[in-house]
């Protein structure tokens, strides 16, 4: 099963320290986030595809000298324009019938990939106390997914998108146009797919989003070891 790590990103909120390293490669208890990442992936990702693009060059030095997966591919997303935009790229360079999608900047908890990983179509999510900050998942009365709306005006608590997802190939089926912002969203493909059918809602018990200098300096502090303990430790 391969693994779509989005890495693509400027990191301008993290500035000046993502000035001259991409933030994937940020250090976390002396480990970058992307090595936390790789350690909670489940036993079944077997391969990873990585989108690069700011300072790519070092991503891609970090996937030469990491052992935990010998089977790798870049994708250098020129002209970024959106998450979408950044999975669609990657429509040539995966293998697998379905595989898991994560952004590539924010620690995720092992048992929840594992989770995620066994549904065909799925997204992690986490409840939040201030929604205006998040895309928010809506749910059937049947507690999947209905669609994603991206930093409503309501108030918490409510389902945060966490950036983590299962996909069948078949999402490549779906075209996708341009938002409002002037991006194709990863979103867009997960609401297309949840009124196509059945996407599955799997709660996460750990998500913990690197946003903020703030938010680096306090992940110094928790305790990752088993919370990100997956098939790659």
């Amino acid at each position: 099963m391969d693994a779509v790590l989005l890495c693509a990103g400027l990191g301008t909120r993290l500035r000046p320290h993502t000035l001259s390293t991409p933030k994937p490669l940020l250090p976390v208890q002396d480990r970058p986030i992307l090595d936390w990442i790789l350690t909670a992936l489940p036993a079944q990702v077997d391969r990873l595809v990585v989108v690069t693009h700011y300072l790519g060059s070092q991503i891609e030095t970090y996937l030469i000298e990491q052992t935990r997966f010998p089977s790798w591919s870049v994708v250098p997303q020129g002209d970024p324009r959106g998450t979408g935009d950044a999975l669609r790229r990657c429509q040539d360079a995966i293998t697998s019938e379905k595989f898991l999608v994560l952004n590539g900047d924010d620690l995720f908890g092992a048992r929840d990939l594992e989770a995620l990983s066994r549904h065909e179509g799925a997204v992690l999510v986490a409840e939040v106390q201030e929604p205006r900050r998040f895309g928010i998942a809506f749910l059937k009365e049947d507690g999947t997914l209905e669609k994603l709306v991206e930093k409503p005006d309501l108030d918490g608590p409510r389902l945060a998108n966490t950036g983590a997802y299962v996909f069948p190939r078949r999402v490549f089926d779906i075209e996708l146009k341009l938002s409002p912002r002037g991006e194709y969203e990863i979103t867009d493909y997960v609401t297309a797919l949840a009124r196509q059918g059945t996407f599955q809602v799997v709660p996460a018990s750990f998500w913990y989003p690197i946003g903020t200098a703030e938010a680096w300096d306090e992940a110094q502090r928790l305790d990752l070891s088993e919370r990100m303990k997956g098939g790659r430790s």
